[in-house]
């Protein structure tokens, strides 16, 4: 069990490392093979994929966080943030500016780390809701 839990917490270390590199905007692959992954990646960490995980309110997804391990949980939010924003960037779908929002701000609740990037990221997310 030790094993599945490290390995989906690399998962998710990684899918927040490739949205990362897309939303700064330095994509070493063709965005379509990143989206296939993508779905991959969400398959493998919460056995659905993104459309089943959008289609969940804010509060349903935290609650599947909740269920994972407290100390993986900023892990969960970071990479829930970059998902939905990255998705939100392809898309110009408001629901998705909302969630990236929320989940980038429990990210910092959680994580108790200063990171400067997540919070200029929350205020651009604030602007396009406001």
């Amino acid at each position: 069990m030790i094993q599945d839990k490290d390995f989906t917490l690399r998962l998710i270390r990684q899918l927040t490392q490739a949205l990362e590199k897309l939303l700064l905007g330095k994509p070493e692959e063709s965005l379509m093979q990143k989206e296939l992954d993508f779905d991959s990646l969400m398959k493998d960490i919460f056995k659905v994929d993104f459309n089943e995980i959008a289609a969940k309110s804010k509060e349903q997804i935290i609650e599947i966080v909740k269920e994972r391990e407290s100390k993986d949980h900023a892990d969960y939010y970071e990479m829930l943030g970059n998902v939905f924003m990255f998705h939100y960037k392809t898309s110009g779908n408001i629901d998705f500016a909302d969630k990236a929002k929320t989940f980038y701000e429990q990210y910092l609740q959680n994580s108790g780390i200063f990171a400067l990037p997540i919070i200029t990221r929350i205020n651009e997310l604030k602007v396009v809701l406001n």
